[in-house]
């Protein structure tokens, strides 16, 4: 066979072949490549093409929509006492059924032994072992259940009529704290099922609010609370630790995924949140203290709040030791985006210390070391999530793990290694563990490497640039499938949300980097001023400022990946962005006409009456220096519809029905406009999603009509 493709390759046609077929390019082989054959050799050669074909067609190819949606997609895990097995939630999506289950799966802590754990059509998730290591407890249709290791005695711990989630041990196993949304003025479920009944038997539907926060994010609030509750394990009673109070537990916006723990001695949980009376103007999240022993059945337990900060506090975590509460802690009030730091609360004496003040990243998930003298947190980090580590005595830090994305952190019970979930823009989630103390991870799971195996993708690659000022600026650039140094190939420029957030080397799963770059794209994506992971005074420098200098950090990057790459096309220049970026589209579109088309997902149009539509008032309060009615100048100078006329440049606009962060009206006056103008532009519109499109067919439709619209509008 060897020989046969030396012979085949030396033949023009055969380097033909090979290259588009490798390369994915349409096969016009017929008539013209046929041509290039000796007569004598025509015959021969048309039966000895079909081998290559069937062998070339094995190779790797681009990734596509339907790849995407096969990826099997990790959640949550735990690992078990003993540290030799590891349970894992696993999401799969059907295209046809347009919808995702959920599973658990086992695996043993070497990688070996990848087994079913509780795999049913109705979905279960969050696994997490005993305390003692026999049994799993975890979720499945809206209640706590638990079984044995080997999946048998399914016991179910929980019977609550308004369900129970999110569930944690305590230390003993005796006892488990979990959350259900509850009528706050209800002190029993008959109460709660009869109020359920009477709204949806009432031929009313209508609501009357007397305050904001009436809607979140994708939902309308209604009148329930998300409230906190102790279960005893073995005899199934529960109590409403925050029974009567108007407030959420975790708080409805800005908190963690931890945002409640027990006490090393189960006589005690630490939990987030936000008593505000005015809830949209409020980021003052907070952290309380409930004892057990001031428990009386039916009355209010008292609580004692601990933070002190009028910024966000969350996530509390007791240290094994029993000494403190850890948490993280915004100092500004009323901005989302201030640095976290970590507080020690000192329960002896009730002091704070602030033991991150000279680390200038923004601390996000942490666990506590075994001994109680580390925490291992992560952090935006550039264009990393990275694991570090501090010494709660001294506060030095060190990294631990630098590169790519990093989650869900957690350590063994005798802390000898560290388990964490890693991503990559060429690779999804996935389990890795690594020796504490030492520098060598190794991947447990590898539930997609099959699929994988029949992709190509390249990993990323950065470049730094000048941005406004000369601050240093710097970008993702992925290249597409098959890349050759010597062709030419069109720039999709991102531009992410936020806008404190960052691109980051992570397998996206709505704004995939591959994904754009599959069609044979150069995908650039910069971290302009006002991103996460460079350190906090640049991630205050958009506040007020929205199109001032991030603007200049794009234009800047943008011309750099022009002048530098001479792979690039600079003919053929599209760029995209959602929310924040959907804004910065708009910006773009009013300022100047170097791409040929533009995607503008769920973007701020008129910030004025974004400011009327939102929900989070802390948000454009903060980012334009107050109200419209107290700040107008900022919000008409920066606002992208005050500039409308000067739009040129095509433009996809889509938008979700259910968005409430960034309302669809945006949408809708953005497309009259650009219709009124005669701009070339088209509006996809989703009456059943969010901020995010998230069913696998409407992602299917959004990822071909963006496709197509570049294509439309590239110079050919």
């Amino acid at each position: 066979m060897k020989d046969f493709f030396d012979f085949f390759l030396s033949l023009k046609a055969g380097r033909i072949l090979f290259s588009c077929v490798s390369k994915q390019q349409p096969l016009f082989f017929t008539s013209k490549i046929l041509t290039n054959i000796e007569g004598k050799m025509k015959k021969t050669f048309s039966i000895l093409l079909l081998i290559p074909i069937l062998i070339f067609a094995q190779e790797k190819r681009a990734i596509t929509i339907d790849d995407l949606w096969d990826m099997q997609r990790i959640g949550s895990f735990d690992v078990s006492p003993d540290g030799s097995t590891i349970a894992f939630s696993v999401t799969n999506y059907s295209m046809d059924l347009n919808k995702g289950n959920s599973d658990i799966y086992l695996i043993d802590a070497d990688g070996s032994n990848l087994r079913p754990f509780k795999n049913s059509e109705k979905g279960e998730s969050s696994p997490k072992f005993s305390p003692n290591g026999k049994s799993i407890a975890y979720s499945f249709g809206g209640q706590i259940w638990a079984c044995d290791i080997d999946g048998s005695n399914e016991k179910q711990l929980t019977d609550i009529y308004t369900g129970a989630s999110g569930f944690e041990w305590s230390n003993d196993g005796a006892k488990m704290l979990f959350v259900s949304s509850v009528y706050p003025d209800c002190t029993t479920e008959e109460c709660n099922k009869t109020r359920d009944q009477q709204k949806e038997n009432s031929k009313v539907k209508a609501s009357i609010f007397t305050e904001l926060m009436y809607r979140h994010w994708d939902g309308w609030r209604g009148d329930k609370r998300s409230h906190l509750f102790l279960l005893d394990v073995s005899s199934a009673e529960f109590t409403d630790l925050t029974l009567m109070s108007n407030s959420d537990v975790p708080p409805i916006a800005l908190g963690s995924s931890n945002d409640y723990n027990l006490s090393p001695d189960s006589k005690e949980a630490a939990f987030t949140m936000n008593t505000s009376d005015f809830l949209a103007t409020s980021t003052n999240n907070d952290i309380f203290i409930i004892k057990f022993d001031d428990i009386k059945k039916g009355s209010q337990t008292p609580s004692l709040k601990i933070s002190k900060s009028e910024g966000n506090d969350n996530q509390p975590v007791y240290s094994p030791d029993g000494k403190y509460i850890a948490f993280v802690s915004m100092e500004r009030a009323g901005f989302e985006a201030d640095q976290q730091n970590i507080i020690l609360y000192d329960r002896n004496d009730g002091s704070l210390k602030n033991i991150t003040e000279g680390f200038d990243l923004s601390v996000g998930e942490f666990v506590w070391e075994k001994d109680s003298k580390f925490i291992y947190f992560v952090a935006a980090n550039t264009v990393y999530e990275s694991i570090f580590k501090i010494e709660i005595e001294t506060g030095k830090v060190e990294p631990v793990v630098e590169e790519h994305s990093n989650s869900s952190i957690a350590l063994s019970q005798d802390g000898e290694n560290i388990y964490f979930k890693q991503q990559r823009t060429n690779l999804p989630h996935e389990i890795f563990k690594m020796p504490i103390g030492s520098k060598t991870i190794t991947q447990i799971t590898k539930l997609n490497e099959e699929r994988l195996a029949r992709i190509e993708m390249n990993p990323i690659e950065t470049f730094w640039c000048e941005g406004a000022g000369g601050t240093k600026i710097q970008s993702i650039i992925v290249k597409p499938p098959f890349f050759n140094l010597e062709n030419k190939y069109p720039l999709l420029f991102l531009i992410h949300g936020g806008p404190q957030g960052h691109w980051n080397d992570d397998f996206h799963y709505r704004w995939n980097m591959q994904m754009f770059a599959a069609p044979g794209y150069v995908v650039v994506a910069p971290n302009p001023r006002g991103s996460v992971g460079y350190g906090q005074q640049l991630t205050d420098e958009i506040s007020g400022d929205w199109g001032g200098k991030a603007y200049e950090d794009l234009m800047s990057a943008y011309d750099y990946a022009i002048s530098n790459f001479d792979f690039i096309d600079k003919n053929n220049t599209f760029a995209a962005g959602a929310s924040y970026g959907g804004y910065m589209i708009n910006w773009i579109a009013t300022q100047n006409n170097r791409f040929n088309a533009l995607v503008c997902h769920d973007g701020v149009f008129n910030l004025e009456s974004m400011y009327g539509t939102t929900e989070e008032l802390w948000f454009p309060e903060w980012e334009n220096g107050g109200t419209p009615w107290q700040n107008r100048a900022l919000y008409e100078k920066w606002s992208p519809h005050r500039y409308v006329e000067n739009i040129k440049t095509p433009m996809l606009v889509i938008h979700g029905a259910f968005d409430f962060r960034v309302s669809e009206e945006q949408a809708f006056q953005l497309f009259t406009s650009l219709q009124r103008l005669g701009v070339d532009s088209k509006f996809l519109y989703f009456p059943d999603e969010t901020h995010f499109v998230t069913k696998p067919q409407n992602a299917r439709l959004w990822w071909l009509t963006v496709y197509d619209w570049f294509d439309k509008h590239y110079k050919r």
